[in-house]
């Protein structure tokens, strides 16, 4: 898998697949400001545990692309027994490989469930001793737990590799996709894939996505 390269938005074929294109979501917004102020107040002595979207089935993301329910289902199953293994780590933004480079390492998913189509996630960032003792920032984990710390809204993104057919209107994954991991990046590009810091942030976040599925935008602007 090293000589693949990641494939843009409007590609078809076989390579990396990463959910990481623009999007913005201001921290003025009110589905985030509770997230935000405890993220400001937050005592980085201790541990820094989030709940996330993490992927969606039968849904076209930014990319243009849509992951079919049984093949996002199958690598759900199957990244439960990363989990179960403490396999599941991931990386502080996309690289440029199907690879997961242990230097980069900043979090551990250690929970996933499905809540309708939505795939949720519980993570933890792989922060220092160093960090909660005295504040260092020298690894990934730490970097990540400190933007949380200064209020910056992280986005989570998968990252995997397979191919890209045409079914439609719809640039569909194939059968031959495998997920690697869920990095966090500045701006997700499946819907809604941010980070919050309790279940009530989670469920303000499902409120969003239900008045978006039915009303076709969001009620704050």
């Amino acid at each position: 898998m090293k000589n693949l390269r990641i494939l843009e938005a409007s590609e078809l074929g076989h390579g990396i697949l990463v959910e990481a294109d623009a999007g913005w979501v201001s921290p003025k917004d009110s589905r985030n400001e509770k997230m935000l102020r405890e993220a400001k107040d937050m005592d980085y002595r201790n541990p820094f545990e989030f709940y996330a979207v993490l992927q969606k089935y039968d849904t076209p993301n930014r990319n243009g692309r849509t992951y079919p329910e049984r093949i996002l289902k199958r690598e759900a199953e199957n990244y439960k027994k990363a989990i179960d293994k403490g396999l599941s780590t991931s990386e502080l933004n996309h690289p440029e490989s199907s690879l997961i480079d242990l230097d980069r390492v900043a979090h551990l998913i250690t929970e996933i469930w499905w809540e309708g189509n939505i795939l949720m996630g519980k993570l933890k960032l792989l922060t220092s001793p160093g960090f909660h003792e005295r504040g260092i920032v020298s690894t990934k984990g730490d970097q990540a737990a400190n933007l949380m710390r200064q209020g910056v809204t992280m986005g989570v993104s998968s990252r995997g590799v397979g191919s890209l057919k045409k079914v439609g209107e719809r640039n569909e994954v194939q059968d031959d996709f495998e997920l690697i991991c869920f990095d966090l990046v500045s701006s997700p590009s499946t819907p809604g894939a941010y980070l919050f810091l309790d279940n009530l942030g989670f469920l303000m976040l499902y409120l969003a996505l239900l008045w978006l599925m039915y009303f076709g935008s969001y009620p704050i602007p």
